[in-house]
């Protein structure tokens, strides 16, 4: 059943693992990378707490998608049930992502939502980066992981967003997760969703009474990027 498909997506995972270190999104164990192979159904993600600098990729653990390790001589990460429920909803999603990163993640402690002030986020985020409810003790206490993964599921259907126009949102008190079609913009909207946390800080540093942006601003820079008229960048 493993086949070099599955091998080079081990391989990609193992390197969007680092990636995360190399962008100061994590640090020890803090974070995991998922993909999915949606021929063969079969996902690929970081094991649990196996520190980034002993890692290989042949450690990257294959499963299926009720959890169930096809490959690998470790456990899968604590966090998979969550992984697992953003791919059984959304066969849009090729990877997901989850950080400790500190400034997203001052935004989950803080229970806020990330609103856009400005055309960077807009660039990338049609909207505020959401933040979830909190989970009830009952959510904690019984299926935490599965549960952190429907609440994000019912976040962004509450909100009627795409997750591939919102490709992030953060946990109440917890921490942020993004995603993307392939590992490597799963993890470059990582990267860009807390630097867009840091910049919303300073920005209401810098002026409490600041509001979002205007809309059609948003529109603007998002759909230009991302719209069915995108102009941004070169003709692929």
């Amino acid at each position: 059943m493993i086949n070099n498909r599955i091998e080079n997506l081990k391989q990609e995972v193992f390197e969007a693992n680092i990636e995360l270190v190399n962008q100061g999104l994590v640090i020890y164990t803090w974070g995991n990378v998922s993909a999915i192979d949606r021929e063969s159904g079969l996902v690929i993600i970081k094991p649990s707490g196996v520190d980034y600098d002993v890692m290989k990729a042949s450690d990257m653990v294959v499963i299926d998608l009720e959890g169930t390790i096809i490959e690998g001589k470790y456990k899968p990460s604590s966090d998979t049930p969550t992984h697992l429920a953003m791919y059984k909803e959304y066969d849009t999603i090729g990877s997901v992502v989850h950080t400790h990163s500190e400034w997203a993640t001052s935004w989950a402690q803080a229970r806020r939502a990330i609103p856009v002030y400005g055309t960077t986020h807009s660039d990338y985020f049609y909207g505020d980066i959401l933040c979830t409810r909190e989970l009830s003790k009952e959510e904690v206490n019984k299926d935490y992981e599965l549960n952190t993964g429907l609440v994000m599921i019912q976040t962004l259907k509450e909100n009627n967003k795409n997750p591939l126009e919102l490709p992030g949102l953060i946990i109440s008190n917890h921490g942020p997760f993004s995603w993307g079609e392939t590992s490597q913009k799963a993890v470059h909207n990582a990267k860009v969703l807390d630097e867009i946390a840091k910049m919303a800080y300073r920005t209401e540093m810098l002026n409490p009474n600041i509001q979002p942006v205007n809309k059609y601003l948003l529109d603007k820079h998002y759909l230009r990027k991302h719209g069915a008229s995108a102009y941004y960048g070169q003709v692929k």
